[in-house]
C-alpha cells in the first residue's frame, strides 16, 4: 500500500511538471520569435520553426507522460482485480465491473491529454 501511495505521488509530480513545462515552453517560444522578428525576416522564419518545434516537444512530452501514467495505473488496477478475483471467485462479476469502469476513467484522462496536445500544436 505504501508503494502505491509513493507511486501516486510521483505520477502527480510528473503531471504537474509536464504542465509547467508546456506553459513555460510557450513563453520561451514567444520570446525567441519576438527577437527574430526584430532582426531580419529570414531569422523570423527560423524562429517560427523553433516555436513549432517547442510546441511539438510540449505536445510529445504531455502525451508521453499521460500514456505512461495511464499504462501504470491500468496495470496496477488489473493486477489488483486479478488478485481480488483469485481470493474471492464468487465476486468476479462485481470486481470485473468495477475494473472496467476504472479503466474507462483512466483512458478518458489519456484522451483528454491527447486533446490538449492537439490544441497545443494547432491552436496555440
Amino acid at each position: 500500500m505504501k508503494t502505491v501511495k509513493n507511486l501516486t505521488k510521483y505520477l502527480v509530480l510528473a503531471l504537474v511538471l509536464t504542465m509547467l513545462f508546456g506553459a513555460f515552453s510557450m513563453g520561451v517560444g514567444a520570446a525567441d520569435e519576438a527577437e527574430a522578428l526584430a532582426t531580419v525576416t529570414e531569422t523570423a522564419e527560423a524562429a517560427a520553426g523553433s516555436v513549432s518545434g517547442m510546441k511539438a516537444l510540449a505536445a510529445a512530452i504531455t502525451m508521453g507522460l499521460a500514456a505512461a501514467a495511464g499504462a501504470l495505473g491500468m496495470g496496477m488496477a488489473i493486477a489488483k482485480s486479478v488478485e481480488g478475483i483469485s481470493r474471492q471467485p464468487e465476486a468476479e462479476g462485481k470486481i470485473r465491473t468495477s475494473l472496467m469502469l476504472g479503466l474507462v476513467f483512466v483512458e478518458t484522462a489519456i484522451i483528454y491529454a491527447l486533446i490538449i496536445a492537439v490544441l497545443i500544436i494547432f491552436v496555440l
